[in-house]
């Protein structure tokens, strides 16, 4: 009996995969509500317009920290910091919750 060995794949993600993990991450939100300049939004259309501002963003953005400092903290608009309200009811700024996420995505096998 032979045993072949498994090959994983443990090269560390892109900072373009960990950019779409998070707006992935934000998309995923069961129950979440997302504050954009005091108007709530789905999940879906906060990944949506996280999506757009990234795109938009052009060459500013090289990394996931880029993203999360250009892109998905606060209004280019306004200035207001953007919001989540979680399924618990729970009100965190949108910033703290994904460099948490970002965290955990780097963490992970």
């Amino acid at each position: 009996m032979f045993l072949v060995p498994v090959l994983i794949d443990t090269a560390p993600q892109t900072e373009v995969q960990k950019i779409e993990a998070l707006i992935q991450a934000v998309a995923d939100l069961e129950g979440a509500v997302f504050i954009r300049n005091g108007t709530e939004h789905t999940a879906k259309a906060a990944a949506d317009h996280l999506r757009l501002k990234w795109r938009n963003a052009g060459p500013r953005v090289k990394t996931a920290p880029d993203f999360i400092r250009n892109c998905a903290s606060e209004s280019s608009l306004s200035g207001k910091p953007y919001e989540i309200r979680l399924k618990d009811g729970r009100t965190v700024l949108s910033r703290d919750w994904l460099w948490t996420e970002l965290k955990r995505i780097e963490a992970a096998p």
